[in-house]
């Protein structure tokens, strides 16, 4: 498959680029907020690979492809917000948040409840571990998100509580009997 290379050099001064042929600084709270999400996106990859359930396997993929979106939508600059809605990339919206209560509270009806801190990797399941450490990194994103938003970049409410509930659901999922 012959394609452009990965390498450009384009970032060897610091800048990267956001949608629409905007640049940005490496350091600055948006490139990190997309960098923490796409860690995030990576930890799930490891739950998702490490997973023979294949009912978590369907919701990690569901989660991934969320956070496609969320990416996409951290990643334009507010004057281009038009040319983002013309193009429909995906948005992340107050159904994608009751999406994925539905599927905590359904973790929660199968008997699995917070009663007080889990040991990562206590159950010597890989696939607990790596949600547990996908956990971490929707803490972490969430936090950068919030630093963004702090910033003066306005972060929409539906991605802030996305976040949020999914380190909840991220919790519980490791919680859960399976693998």
């Amino acid at each position: 498959m012959v394609g452009m290379s990965i390498i450009t050099g384009r970032g060897d001064k610091g800048e990267t680029d956001l949608l629409f042929g905007r640049r940005m600084a490496k350091s600055s709270p948006r490139a990190e907020a997309l960098g923490c999400v796409d860690e995030l996106n990576a930890a799930l990859g490891l739950a998702r690979a490490g997973s023979r359930d294949a009912g978590l396997v369907e919701l990690v993929d569901g989660i991934q492809t969320k956070l496609f979106g969320l990416m996409g939508e951290l990643a334009f600059e507010e004057g281009d917000a038009a040319k983002y809605a013309e193009k429909g990339y995906a948005r992340i919206s107050e159904s994608d948040v009751e999406w994925l209560e539905a599927r905590a509270r359904e973790i929660e009806a199968a008997g699995v409840r917070f009663t007080g801190w889990a040991v990562p990797g206590g159950e010597g399941s890989m696939e607990r571990a790596a949600l547990d450490f996908a956990r971490t990194a929707a803490r972490r994103a969430e936090r950068a998100v919030l630093r963004l938003d702090e910033s003066g970049v306005a972060v929409a409410e539906p991605v802030r509580i996305f976040l949020n509930r999914l380190s909840d659901f991220l919790w519980l999922a490791a919680r859960r009997g399976g693998e």
